[in-house]
């Protein structure tokens, strides 16, 4: 096992009140509170934009898409 495993990195595109769209990002450990930040675009196709290029980046360096579960 990697010294970095069992970690999440959870992105999503929210709308905010002003007619603009957020980039909301948590991470951290598997099973702890994590970080967040959040990332006001102007509109949701920027927003979804930037989420596309975050994705690349964060699966080049090995995170992996999974599956919610409820």
């Amino acid at each position: 096992m990697s010294i970095n495993m069992r970690r999440f990195y959870r992105m999503s595109v929210q709308p905010d009140l002003f007619g603009g769209a957020c980039l909301v990002r948590e991470w951290g450990r598997i099973g702890f509170r994590g970080q967040m930040m959040i990332e006001f675009h102007d509109d949701e196709g920027k927003a979804v934009t930037a989420l596309m290029k975050l994705h690349a980046s964060k699966k080049q360096r090995g995170y992996r898409a999974a599956v919610a579960q409820n």
